[in-house]
């Protein structure tokens, strides 16, 4: 196969942004622990039955996920190769060892837990017996990956499996240029999939992806798509903002085929979800200073949010005195 010696920026024009330039275009990855956790911590969620539980959240230090997305910055804390023979079950050791107990817990390794180069098989049996004590147990994988491994580790666990799942958006013209891979039925299939065999489906929906210009317009599609996400069988969503800072998002910034959103935007998508009342929504809250120009409200706003995800009602609007415009 001939390789393409294009400059990017022609490369790009003519076919997009596939799998090697958007590689070509990222920043250095972190250095990272084979052995150890890249973070962890302990939070809260609401239950499907009501109330609250408790959650331990591990992120698995683990290979780089196959599918290069357009818009992912999580390859930041991936391995280039895969793990050492055991080093997961380390991980999750060092972690559960720091980490008070809980009803649930969430293993996160920035891709694909069902990729067998991320995860091995092998190590199924130590890691549910390390989980066996949690009520339910949330993993992440690409729709294409739900097959019979996600099976096979489902029946050696003692609680409930969910899988999360990037639906990412359902717009016609903007999921394919994601380099996700998927179409909206790939998703409806994977769900039905999980679900015929009793394991729950979480969707991660994103807020302003490239390709979709307009604040209303991409509060519209998010919204679109939690209600596809719901009609495919998942109990919960999460809205993500759209965030640069991989390489290729700054190319679409200056060529406005992206704007990131603001935090008035994931406001009222959050707000305008929950109104649904079709299953669980969370506004994803991690590192979303740069949607405010606001010093003043934006903690404020930003625990609103935190309160809503816990409560999964809409609270009273923060009112801020500033003259910036809050968009």
């Amino acid at each position: 196969m001939k390789k393409n010696t294009e400059p990017i920026s022609i490369r790009c024009m003519h076919d997009g942004y596939d799998s090697r330039t958007i590689a070509e275009l990222r920043p250095p990855k972190n250095r990272l622990n084979p052995f150890v956790p890249y973070h962890f911590l302990h939070e809260r969620e609401p239950s499907l039955q009501g109330g609250m539980e408790t959650v331990n959240t591990i992120f698995l230090t683990s290979k780089e996920c196959a599918f290069k997305c357009l818009m992912c910055d999580l390859w930041k804390n991936t391995l280039d190769e895969p793990a050492p023979a055991g080093a997961i079950v380390q991980q999750i050791d060092h972690a559960l060892e720091r980490l008070p107990k809980a009803d649930v817990i969430k293993l996160y390794n920035n891709g694909n837990f069902f990729d067998t180069k991320a995860i091995p098989p092998g190590d199924y049996p130590a890691i549910c017996k390390r989980l066996a004590d949690y009520k339910r147990v949330i993993v992440e994988n690409h729709p294409n990956l739900c097959n019979q491994h996600c099976i096979e580790f489902n029946k050696l666990l003692n609680g409930k499996l969910e899988i999360a799942m990037g639906l990412e958006t359902i717009h016609p013209a903007a999921l394919p240029k994601l380099n996700k891979q998927i179409t909206p039925e790939d998703f409806k299939k994977a769900s039905a999939f999980l679900n015929q065999h009793n394991i729950d489906v979480r969707a991660f929906v994103l807020l302003s992806p490239p390709y979709i210009t307009g604040n209303d317009e991409n509060i519209a599609w998010a919204l679109k798509t939690i209600q596809f996400a719901f009609d495919s069988g998942a109990v919960r969503c999460a809205a993500i903002p759209v965030r640069p800072g991989n390489g290729v998002m700054e190319l679409l910034r200056a060529s406005n085929e992206y704007t990131p959103p603001s935090l008035a935007m994931l406001e009222t998508a959050f707000e305008k979800a929950l109104l649904m009342q079709r299953g669980q929504v969370f506004a994803d809250t991690w590192d979303i200073g740069f949607l405010s120009k606001c010093p003043h409200c934006f903690d404020e706003r930003k625990r609103r949010l935190e309160t809503m995800n816990l409560s999964q009602q809409i609270e009273d609007t923060v009112s801020c005195t500033c003259k910036i415009k809050h968009e």
